[in-house]
């Protein structure tokens, strides 16, 4: 017995495709036209890669370039020493970070964002100019509230 979608023409599309699917600038590929959450669906990686709270700063405070444990804390001071410590293990499993150890007393620990870590620095500025048109429009309709309107 043969499916129904095997016997399709090749440019009908994929049997999960989704609405959104026909927008090629949202979804560009077939790797992103999925009917639920994939891990290698594009969005999905990307978001996967900052996930996690303190993620994203940790990863800001690296775009400058290669730091220390210690200076680390002391950027993000409200940031625990063990969840500093997680968040760097973490991103060196998703091969975000790269760690360099330097002999000596006492040893010299210094984390680097790899290319991939690097590559996160638009979806960052994107994540913050959107987070800033959100806020900005959720105080509107506060404003609006409060006879500030027209």
């Amino acid at each position: 017995m043969r499916h129904a979608v095997s016997e399709q023409p090749a440019d009908a599309g994929h049997p999960t495709d989704t609405h959104a699917a026909g927008d090629r600038e949202l979804v560009p590929t077939a790797r992103g036209r999925t009917a639920r959450p994939e891990p290698d669906c594009p969005v999905e990686a990307a978001l996967a890669a900052v996930s996690g709270r303190w993620t994203t700063l940790v990863l800001r405070e690296l775009m400058g370039g290669p730091l220390g444990f210690s200076e680390l804390r002391e950027r993000l001071p409200e940031l625990s020493a063990k969840v500093l410590s997680q968040r760097l293990r973490e991103l060196g499993g998703r091969g975000l970070v790269s760690v360099e150890r330097r002999r000596g007393f006492p040893v010299r620990t210094s984390y680097t964002l790899t290319g991939a870590g690097r590559a996160l620095r638009p979806l960052l500025i994107e994540l913050y100019a959107t987070g800033e048109a959100l806020l900005a429009a959720a105080d509107r309709p506060e404003a609006e509230a409060h006879g500030s309107e027209p």
